[in-house]
């Protein structure tokens, strides 16, 4: 069995210059798969709102939705460092309502860290009071789809001059307030490359160059996902295809009479055909 992947065991991954693979993951099987594949985090993201539950955003999603996936995942994951996203909402009002949140997630998920979006001011002071309760933080900055309308929408940052100002500020505050690890999401890699020297941690991208290591979603990368899908996405597979096909298949030779065959059921013995034919033929007694 792989050894159990730690905060330290990333920290040396980094320190080494050996890549961090990270995917997302929203149930059991799903969490097979990345275990399988031998991926070093797995995200149980937000962004599970939108591609198992069908919402039209991340904000939409409950605590109690997320630890259901959360759950889920954990129990599919046996070596992999299981990262879970904290609700839009669920850390907002305060420091205590934050932890309180985070706990939730560590105990009743089994959660190795927890992540935060957004590097203000607020945010900081989330990041220091679950860091100082002693569970892991990672932070994300970048785009962060939960406040992406205060940031102009679902687009890039860090392409002007005061968006890239923002953002290495930022990077770098989180990791001063305690964050472990750090997702960069859609920063021009010429912007994060002048940032990545002043950061220790272990740094994730998503449409942000190569950083220490990647993260792309699950349903994205293996083309799950209809629609399309942000620049930053590649696809490895074409499953949402397959997947279609064979229930378009299925459904063909349902219609048929083609399936289900012979092969595809049972045998009894004649004393049993008999016996259900007699309960059939004699009147029931109380």
């Amino acid at each position: 069995m792989r050894p159990q992947v730690t905060l330290r065991r990333l920290e040396e991954m980094k320190a080494g210059h050996e890549p961090i693979v990270m995917v997302t993951a929203y149930d059991y099987p799903t969490a097979r798969v990345a275990e399988r594949a031998e991926v070093d985090m797995v995200l149980v993201g937000d962004s599970g709102a939108q591609v198992v539950l069908g919402y039209d955003s991340t904000v939409a999603v409950s605590i109690d939705e997320m630890l259901v996936l959360a759950r889920a995942v954990r129990r599919g994951v046996r070596s992999a460092f299981v990262v879970c996203d904290l609700p839009f909402g669920s850390t907002e009002v305060s420091d205590e309502q934050a932890v309180a949140t985070a706990v939730r997630f560590v105990r009743e998920a089994g959660a190795d860290a927890v992540k935060l979006e957004g590097g203000g001011e607020a945010r900081l002071s989330r990041i220091r009071a679950i860091a100082a309760a002693g569970i892991a933080v990672v932070a994300h900055v970048g785009l962060t789809p939960q406040t992406a309308v205060a940031l102009g929408g679902m687009r890039a940052q860090g392409r002007t001059a005061d968006s890239a100002a923002r953002f290495a500020r930022e990077a770098v505050a989180v990791q001063e307030a305690g964050a472990s690890v750090l997702v960069i999401e859609a920063v021009p890699a010429e912007v994060v490359d002048v940032v990545l020297p002043a950061l220790d941690i272990p740094v994730i991208g998503i449409g942000a160059g190569r950083a220490d290591g990647q993260v792309l979603v699950m349903h994205d990368l293996l083309g799950i996902t209809e629609g399309k899908t942000a620049a930053f996405v590649k696809r490895f597979a074409a499953v949402g295809d397959e997947m279609a096909g064979g229930v378009a298949a299925y459904a063909a030779e349902v219609r048929s009479g083609v399936f289900p065959g012979a092969e595809h059921g049972y045998t009894a013995n004649e004393a049993a055909v008999a016996a259900a034919r007699d309960a059939l033929a004699t009147p029931a007694t109380d």
